[in-house]
């Protein structure tokens, strides 16, 4: 999760502290409109994987 915060943060402009509220909320989101997919999420998330594998993995969900 730190690397999609720091992510956020560079992108946005939004300090670190902003952005893991803005990840958790969004994350919490998906999680509560498919509950299915939250372990799949905490565990892409909070995994050594970067940021384009978590992307890629969820990328099909949206079409990508």
């Amino acid at each position: 999760m730190d690397e999609l915060v720091s992510l956020i943060s560079k992108k946005t402009g939004l300090t670190p502290e902003m952005s893991k509220t803005v990840v958790t909320m969004v994350l919490d989101y998906v999680k509560k409109k498919v509950p299915g997919l939250g372990p799949e999420i905490d565990l892409l998330v909070n995994n050594s994987s970067t940021v384009e594998n978590v992307a890629a993995t969820l990328g099909g969900l949206f079409g990508k």
